[in-house]
């Protein structure tokens, strides 16, 4: 847990990914919003890579919101994302933030085309 306390401030759409069959074998996947969370967003590191035809910049996010009990909706887990406005945050694990378990902390991948 870091020494600066956390401050819930940023407003972010909890989304999950949803499949629908084509009829053909395949799917589609498209994202349904879950809930609204607020949350402490802390930045990491960034880096610039290469991907399908464009130069990414990719930021590592650390987004800290309350708590919810397992298995509840209204809790994030890897897989689902975050959006906020146009920008969109992979959830790629989630933990505690601190010993109460007051706190989650979700490991966040954004990805922008430079």
């Amino acid at each position: 847990m870091s020494g600066r306390a956390v401050r819930l401030s940023r407003k972010l759409v909890l989304e999950q990914a949803a499949r629908q069959g084509d009829g053909a074998g395949g799917y589609s996947e498209s994202w349904a919003p879950v809930g609204t969370l607020w949350a402490d967003m802390r930045p990491g590191y960034g880096r610039a890579r290469d991907g399908a035809g464009a130069r990414l910049s990719l930021n590592r996010w650390r987004v800290i919101c309350r708590a919810a009990p397992v298995g509840a909706p209204s809790r994030p887990v890897a897989g689902q994302r975050f959006v906020e406005g146009t920008r969109i945050y992979l959830i790629e694990a989630v933990s505690a933030w601190d010993d109460a378990g007051i706190y989650l902390q979700c490991f966040c991948r954004e990805e922008v085309a430079t």
